[in-house]
């Protein structure tokens, strides 16, 4: 019985040693998630608006390690939306005149430390 008592609470505090260490990489990846994200929208908007080719064949222009970053479209208003699910999101309007221009940034400003 304390065996099992001693490996349940190993195991749970290994767990919150896991999503600790989690929470604190993706505090510390956030700005560059924030640039990726914003670099897609914008990548995504004109391949889709100005290139005129479907969202879907749009990621053929990602650079390497851009794999998590997810796109959708709002055809009504003209815009892409690129994000990280539940870490960064950036969304890119079309405009004739001016082309894919980005939304305002509503977040927090982060310095990217090397």
């Amino acid at each position: 019985m304390a065996r099992k008592r001693v490996a349940l609470w190993s195991a749970l505090a290994i767990a919150i040693a896991l999503i600790a260490a989690g929470l604190l990489y993706a505090r510390a990846m956030r700005p560059q998630l924030e640039l990726g994200t914003a670099y897609a929208a914008r990548v995504g908007c004109a391949c889709r608006y100005i290139g005129n080719r479907p969202l879907k064949d749009c990621r053929k222009d990602f650079e390497p390690g851009m794999e998590l970053i997810r796109l959708s479209e709002n055809a009504a208003e003209k815009s892409v939306t690129a994000s990280v699910p539940l870490l960064a999101s950036r969304t890119t309007r079309f405009d004739p005149l001016l082309g894919c221009q980005p939304d305002a940034f509503k977040g927090t400003a982060y310095e990217i430390r090397r």
